[in-house]
């Protein structure tokens, strides 16, 4: 049986891999290891905040929760349908010792997940998630009368205290921008376009409409063609797009082209560095960052730090190094001064403040970062593990580096679940990029076969 939490927490398919049993014995395991390291210390008795995003599952999902935090003597808030970095916002600024957020992200609607934040609204280690997990299911002295955890509901003010802050982050108007704003049917579909709107903006809202079953269905940022038209049509000066948990955001510029999460750090490091709040002048980026992002970095003096692939390691290498901006390409953007999480929304609105700041259109700031062909071929049915020592294939890497020089690159990724490398290559130009993709993916084919 493999590790139960993911890179982003426990997920899978809601009712048959995520249950309401499941969800209750996590909550109870967390509460005890969680407490076991000191985080309860001092509090009379501990708190947790839970939210979720608008799946229909995410209502029982939810409530199992809240009863095996309760049951454990956790005295819980449950702030109803708010994005994730709105849970890792609240548990934080109201001295929560536990936050829990019911969400699958950008997967279909039929899934879900779970994960916790610590106190401060920091994920956890991988060495906790472990403990965890060990503690499932342990026989364990119940508290009684008294001492059981309360279960409070809240009206709405969480969402407007999230809103509050989101919008006192940035020190201009967004006042003469139309934004359209794409919120997948999901957690920021009310809070995202009150944020924006609260900073001045006239928004045009699509995908705001939740119902359970909608959430993240050929919308948001994994699908931004409706954006795209919408923001044309509307005349819009931009348009971003949430998941379906609004952690991550990426853009559209006036002419309905896509802005990536590569363009929009690109664009986030320059005015941070301008405004004296890039930290080290240094960004952190995961492997998967376009090189067209290093290479405005080096142009711009900006130090860019790699990571491996997940918005948890760009964490990780941020708060190691104080450094204050960090992402993926995939549209998670940290900002380390103003959250401990990608929250998209945040992440929109710093975004439009440069537009409205500089007077230039998103299209103009975007172009710094000029993306080089990338293609990507999956190879399955091979031994993994050899990718790094098979002599033949490293030999192949070296001789297709020489070729590209500093005008491309190579990266060959082992999956984490499956038997499979993932060969990527960037290079000057489509074709170049796709052959020597092409060749590698033979040679990993030939090299490591089972």
């Amino acid at each position: 049986m493999g590790r139960l939490f993911g890179t982003d927490g426990v997920r899978g398919l809601a009712n048959r891999d995520l249950t309401a049993e499941l969800a209750l014995d996590l909550a109870v395991a967390a509460a005890h290891v969680l407490g076991s390291v000191g985080i309860f210390e001092g509090a009379s008795r501990p708190r947790a905040v839970i939210g979720r995003d608008p799946r229909s599952s995410g209502e029982f999902l939810s409530a199992a929760t809240a009863a095996g935090l309760a049951s454990a003597g956790v005295d819980v808030l449950n702030v109803g349908v708010l994005p994730t970095p709105a849970i890792a916002y609240l548990t934080g600024q109201l001295g929560a010792d536990i936050g829990v957020v019911l969400s699958a992200s950008h997967n279909p609607m039929p899934d879900n997940g779970i994960k916790f934040f610590t106190r401060g609204g920091l994920k956890l280690d991988d060495a906790i998630e472990d403990q965890i997990e060990a503690h499932l299911g342990e026989v364990w002295d119940r508290p009684l009368g008294p001492n059981v955890g309360r279960i409070t509901l809240d009206t709405g003010h969480a969402g407007e205290e999230y809103v509050e802050h989101l919008v006192g982050t940035i020190g201009t108007s967004l006042d003469g921008l139309r934004i359209a704003v794409d919120c997948a049917n999901g957690a920021a579909s009310a809070v995202g376009p009150a944020a924006l709107r609260a900073a001045g903006a006239d928004v045009v809202v699509i995908n705001a409409s939740p119902d359970g079953r909608n959430i993240n269905e050929k919308c948001g940022s994994t699908h931004p063609e409706q954006l795209q038209a919408v923001v044309v049509a509307s005349g819009s000066d931009l348009g971003v797009a949430f998941d379906g948990d609004a952690d991550r955001c990426l853009a559209v510029d006036h002419t309905g082209t896509l802005v990536d999460g590569d363009q929009i750090m690109g664009i986030l490091a320059i005015a941070l560095r301008d405004a004296g709040g890039l930290a080290k002048d240094t960004l952190v980026a995961t492997v998967m960052s376009n090189l067209g992002l290093k290479l405005a970095m080096n142009a711009a003096g900006i130090r860019m730090l790699e990571t491996g692939v997940g918005d948890r390691y760009v964490l990780e290498q941020m708060r190691l190094g104080g450094f204050t901006l960090g992402g993926e390409q995939s549209g998670h953007v940290i900002m380390g001064a103003h959250s401990t999480t990608g929250d998209g929304t945040l992440t929109a609105l710093h975004l439009a403040e440069r537009v409205a700041a500089t007077g230039q259109k998103l299209s103009e700031l975007a172009s710094i970062v000029n993306r080089l062909p990338q293609v990507l071929i999956n190879v399955p049915g091979v031994d993994k593990a050899r990718s790094r020592t098979d002599e033949g294939l490293l030999e192949a890497v070296a001789k297709v580096e020489a070729e590209l020089g500093d005008s491309g690159r190579v990266l060959l990724r082992s999956s984490g679940t499956e038997a499979l490398v993932r060969v990527m290559v960037e290079a000057a130009s489509h074709d170049q990029a796709e052959r020597i993709a092409g060749e590698l993916a033979t040679v990993v084919r030939d090299r490591l076969a089972l």
